[in-house]
């Protein structure tokens, strides 16, 4: 069974290629898959760039290219649960699209028109085997719930707490929305991961280059607890 990790990122990725047995790489829409095998597992991970397209994109040339059977994708987020400070870690059950809006023609906010569902689910034993991997973290709090996605960088505490309100969300970024739509649509199981840098809608910041380490650190915690959990 092929696994598809996907990251925004390079500097999220780097640790985790250390662990694997490069068999080969692959360039493919200016992205480099990396595929080999990591604690016996069969990997394949990318950077797939910022923003929702980039990930869409990643996450279906994995499905149709590489033949992955689930996705997990780590990264960073911005929190806006009341209770979700920095460094901290989220979960996502499912997640929506924020910036999705054709409440014009009577959908629901956030509502991805002509789809069978608002919020797409993350699959139920991939969300264990992460919150299992998130008790190896004791520094930092694991959260389980929902992730908003949007092509906006969020810094607004109004906004952050509007997000909070109207979606429940616990976390807001750029990309998990996406490939949880693309992975909905294949029938494909995955995981959406978040290491929260600051939250605006309580006014807790934590300096980014301060962040990115405690992040990259936790994310490949995660991952390699996930990889090697049999």
């Amino acid at each position: 069974m092929v696994i598809g990790i996907i990251t925004a990122m390079s500097e999220e990725l780097e640790p985790l290629l250390k662990h694997m047995k490069l068999e080969h790489t692959v360039e493919k829409a200016k992205m480099t898959f990396h595929s080999g095998m990591v604690f016996g597992r069969r990997v394949v991970a990318v950077v797939s760039g910022i923003g929702k397209v980039n990930a869409g994109i990643c996450a279906q040339i994995l499905i149709d290219d590489f033949k992955v059977k689930s996705i997990v994708n780590i990264g960073i987020a911005g929190g806006t649960g009341e209770n979700v400070m920095p460094g901290d870690i989220v979960v996502a059950d499912d997640l929506v699209q924020h910036d999705m809006d054709t409440t014009a023609f009577g959908d629901e906010l956030g509502q991805v028109p002509r789809v069978d569902t608002f919020a797409f689910p993350c699959d139920e034993e991939l969300v264990k085997k992460a919150i299992i991997a998130c008790e190896g973290i004791k520094e930092h709090n694991c959260f389980v719930g929902r992730i908003v996605t949007g092509d906006q960088f969020i810094n607004h505490t109004d906004k952050l707490k509007w997000l909070s309100e109207k979606f429940g969300a616990l976390a807001c970024e750029m990309e998990g929305g996406s490939i949880a739509q693309v992975c909905y649509l294949n029938d494909v199981p995955f995981v959406i991961i978040r290491s929260i840098s600051d939250n605006g809608n309580i006014g807790i910041h934590m300096d980014y280059e301060t962040f990115k380490p405690i992040a990259i650190e936790n994310s490949t915690k995660i991952l390699v607890s996930m990889l090697r959990d049999r």
